[in-house]
This record gives structure tokens, sequence and C-alpha cells, in this order.
């Protein structure tokens, strides 16, 4: 039995490697979410007027890697204070949100979402959209699996968007 998941983090090549190193995790798909353009593009979504996000949709088998450890890492990905992108990337095409796809997600998400904020973790509110899913637009094929197809360009994006030192500061030295 497998269920999905759709998360919203910024840029979606960066979104990717963090889940699909696990057992239980079947596939991570880049893609558009949450619009109101039917099969957008990434030249439409880039421009912020369709009302997608970049996010991706993982298939996942909740027996053997559950909902709420898919929210954990979530977490640590983004910036949760942050609603109008994340790190080098601004607009709303890159906000951070969690798509439920059941009521019982939708629980877990909210008690996960509602524990980061009682953690004082942050200084300011924890603003990250909890939104019903939608429907789900995978990207061109040569967003998919990025980090592996273009290993360089992904290393030199992800060292120059703030993701890295974010994580470190917010995330490593809490929990070391």
């Amino acid at each position: 039995m497998t269920e999905k998941a759709t998360f919203a983090g910024g840029c979606f090549w960066c979104m990717v490697k963090p889940f699909d190193q696990f057992d239980g995790i079947e596939k991570v798909v880049s893609g558009y979410t949450g619009g109101h353009v039917e099969n957008p593009t990434y030249e439409q979504v880039k421009t912020g007027t369709t009302g997608h996000l970049e996010a991706v949709e993982i298939t996942f088998q909740p027996d053997v890697f559950p909902y709420e450890q898919l929210l954990e890492i979530f977490w640590q990905q983004i910036d949760p204070t942050d609603n109008e992108g994340q790190f080098q990337d601004r607009g709303l095409q890159y906000r951070p949100a969690i798509f439920v796809h059941s009521e019982k997600q939708r629980e877990l998400a909210e008690q996960s979402k509602q524990a980061l904020a009682d953690s004082g973790r942050f200084q300011k509110p924890v603003v990250t959209e909890i939104l019903d899913a939608a429907p789900f637009y995978d990207a061109e094929d040569y967003h998919q699996d990025f980090y592996k197809k273009s290993p360089e360009e992904y290393k030199e994006d992800l060292a120059k968007s703030g993701r890295v030192e974010f994580i470190e500061e917010n995330w490593k030295k809490v929990d070391a």
C-alpha cells in the first residue's frame, strides 16, 4: 500500500534529495501544484502568475516510512517563517506549503506545525500553510532527479541559495 505526500519548499531541485534516500520512499517527483493553470510549464510557473508552487510529490509506503517522518524531514528543509519564497528564490511560487491528501495527513501536519511553533526554535511565527492537495503536474524531464543528472549545477545552486547555512544554523546546531 502506498500514499502520496506533497510538499512545497522553494526550489524543487533542493527538495528531492532529502526524501529520495530512504526505504519506503518509492519515488519523488518535481512538479507544480496549487494554481489555476492546467498543465503549466516551468516558464509559466516561474513568472508567479499561475498560482502554482514548485513542489515535490512523494509516493511512499506508510508502514515502512510514516508520514510523520516525512513531515520531520520537510520542516528541516525550509524556513517555516518565510511565506514569500525560500532563501534565494523569491515569489509566491517558491513559498512553503504542505498539501494534504487526507484528514489524517491534515491532523498530523497541523500537530507537527503546532509542535514546531511551540518549540521556540524560531523567533518569528511559523507561517507555512497546510492546504488541500490539488492537481499535481509533473515538471519537465530535465527537472526530475536534477541532483543526480546535473550534480555540479545542483551543488552550485544549493551552495549559493543560503539553504545549507539556514539548515546548519537552525537545525543541526540546535539538535547537536
